[in-house]
């Protein structure tokens, strides 16, 4: 399973399922990362995070934690 924390930096993921229960998974979801979304990971933070991601035309960061609840393709 590769989750949005594996993809690197220039490249294009496609998300697959996303992992988590509640109001956590409700906010990725807000945020406009739902399944079938092409995702751009754009820059990640010396540290890992955050990870700056490009999701249906706008910029958005994404902590780690939830970015390993992202499963793409």
């Amino acid at each position: 399973m590769k989750t949005l924390k594996d993809v690197k930096v220039g490249e294009t993921a496609t998300v697959q399922k996303l992992h988590g229960i509640g109001a956590v998974k409700r906010r990725i979801m807000d945020m406009g990362v739902t399944k079938g979304a092409a995702i751009y990971v754009r820059k990640v933070a010396p540290l890992g995070d955050p990870v700056e991601v490009t999701v249906r035309g706008y910029e958005l960061s994404i902590r780690k934690a939830d970015a390993e609840m992202i499963e793409v393709k």
